[in-house]
């Protein structure tokens, strides 16, 4: 709605009001650009690859202009191994060749080759206040049990932002978890708008993988899957050897029920089983119950890890293929970094200008200091 134009005012007053009001009322369009990042922080189990990284392929597949990055500063928040990070960039960009990922498609790259992405996030920094980052949910709970903790856990948050407003992206997919450190991308965009001028879209969140939220851990049905959790037996992950696959779902937690039957709230153990077998097989959860009834829950553990086995072995082979050839996988992770350079390089350098921090000169002729 617009505001009451105040009375008795110059033509060029209300000229200039007449545009910001313009402005106001309608945003400038951005064409549609996703941008999304994993941490190298770890083998990627079942979850991630059906909740992020199969949802990534498919709009790599429809043709949608994706970034994808290798967010190797945002697993420096907490205490790390230097030379096993260099060997999770490596293997995190192997997996995701090897679940479907195309660089000529996609662009693909390591996120601390890209400085922009740094440099921008100090810009940000400037206008986030600590209240705002203190409210976040990840924050709190990563830090309850440290007693010292690192600015950068503080701090993440707004290189996120950086990294989806370093392309100008106008949709992020991420995990229901993930919503909140979206928002914070979408309070700074606007912000930095407000402040200095239209730059920034407002990402959008794209919700992908609800459905696999249904995947719980192994040894504790009552939690998600998740590749923190000390115990390994608590998942199933992408370079499991088949004896490790068959070991861990065997031993996964159920009841004292044979029957196989899906109830999430009384059998919350065996419900995750046949959801796994759903996805991997493609198959009902009623088709599957069906299949199973004459057999004990102990057989049908059997008949889950062939079938998980089945689905993961062409990925796996693919992976071990790009693991053995590092040499190639560093190569598409600099190509992939020029391409993401040639895209925020132009932003960065709006975005100093409007900060101040480019002087524009105009030309003109020296002048010649005599001594």
């Amino acid at each position: 709605m617009l505001k009451k134009i105040p009375p008795l005012f110059s033509k060029k007053y209300l000229h200039k009001w007449f545009s910001t009001q313009a402005n106001h009322v309608k945003s400038k369009e951005y064409p549609k650009r996703i941008f999304s990042g994993i941490q190298p922080t770890g083998a990627i189990h079942l979850g991630n690859y059906l909740g992020a990284i199969s949802q990534w392929v498919k709009m790599q597949n429809n043709n949608e202009d994706i970034i994808l990055s290798v967010v190797d500063l945002h697993s420096m928040t907490l205490p790390h191994d230097p030379k096993q990070l260099s060997r999770n960039i490596l293997q995190m960009t192997a997996t995701l060749l090897g679940c479907g990922i195309d660089p000529q498609k996609v662009v693909l790259f390591q996120q601390s080759t890209v400085l922009e992405h740094t440099q921008l996030c100090w810009c940000l920094s400037c206008i986030c206040t600590m209240p705002r980052l203190a409210h976040l949910p990840q924050y709190k709970e990563k830090s309850k049990d440290l007693k010292d903790i690192p600015l950068g856990l503080f701090v993440y948050p707004v290189l996120q932002a950086a990294d989806i407003l370093a392309y100008k992206a106008t949709h992020v997919p991420v995990g229901e978890d993930q919503v909140q450190q979206i928002q914070l991308a979408q309070d700074l965009a606007r912000m930095f708008n407000s402040r200095f001028g239209e730059t920034f879209p407002i990402p959008h969140t794209v919700i992908t993988g609800a459905e696999f939220a249904r995947l719980r851990s192994l040894r504790d049905p009552l939690k998600k899957m998740s590749k923190s959790d000390p115990d390994p037996k608590s998942r199933i992950c992408m370079t499991d050897s088949p004896d490790e696959i068959v070991r861990n779902i065997k031993k996964a937690v159920t009841d004292f029920t044979s029957e196989v039957t899906y109830d999430q709230e009384k059998r919350p153990g065996v419900s995750n089983l046949i959801s796994i077998h759903s996805f991997v097989t493609n198959k009902t959860v009623d088709e599957i119950c069906s299949e199973a009834v004459n057999i004990t829950t102990g057989q049908y553990k059997l008949m889950v890890a062939d079938a998980v086995v089945s689905y993961l072995k062409p990925i796996q082979d693919k992976i071990e293929q790009y693991s053995s050839d590092p040499g190639y996988l560093k190569d598409i992770l600099q190509d992939g970094r020029d391409k993401a350079r040639n895209i925020c390089a132009n932003n960065l350098a709006e975005v100093e200008y409007k900060l101040g921090l480019r002087v524009k000169v105009k030309k003109q002729q020296r002048i010649e200091v005599k001594t």
